[in-house]
């Protein structure tokens, strides 16, 4: 098996992977060494947010269409599997690795309430508490209950923003810091 790493991208509805979140994590990914395969799942309805059959809907095609580009990966071929989530992909991800029985790390950034009980072994979380999609204090529930390290940027979005650009700069660099620190831990 070697030393074979693998990180899997799950982007959010909205949330793809060239934005800076996604964008930033896969690099941090490929310079430790990870191959990175995003899973650019498309075609949810409008107006999600709120909406919790467009919500459920959502998820069923994600999941539908992560299955499905994941189908020819020979997990265990990979000696390191990193999961990196945003927002709707954190449960895809989580749900994923549950239910493939795959031992990965996570990195759940902007997590849904909805991804806790699928979540197992490792994990780090990013959560703004001006999230319109997740309440502060249930995903700090969620993380207590499991045992992740909760990040939580003040005044900030569903993707760690609050408007300052300066600020939001200086966010999105200490949330690589930890994600970085977090991939190279053993």
């Amino acid at each position: 098996m070697g030393d074979k790493k693998l990180a899997v991208l799950f982007p959010g509805i909205g949330y793809h992977c060239d934005k800076p979140l996604l964008y930033y994590a896969a690099k941090l990914a490929r310079a430790a060494g990870h191959d990175v395969r995003p899973v650019p799942y498309a075609g949810f309805p409008e107006k999600v947010r709120g909406d919790g059959d467009k919500l459920r809907a959502s998820l069923e095609i994600a999941w539908e269409q992560a299955v499905e580009m994941l189908a020819d990966v020979d997990w265990a071929a990979w000696s390191d599997v990193l999961f990196i989530g945003k927002s709707i992909g954190t449960i895809v991800a989580s749900r994923y690795a549950l239910e493939k029985g795959l031992a990965v790390k996570n990195v759940l950034l902007t997590p849904l309430a909805d991804t806790f009980p699928y979540v197992r072994g490792r994990a780090v979380a990013f959560h703004g508490t001006a999230d319109p999609w997740a309440d502060t204090g249930a995903v700090a529930a969620a993380c207590r209950e499991k045992g992740i390290p909760l990040h939580l940027t003040e005044g900030a979005n569903h993707s760690l923003e609050t408007g300052d650009v300066i600020a939001d700069v200086r966010t999105l660099e200490e949330t690589m810091a930890r994600i970085d620190a977090f991939i190279r831990e053993g």
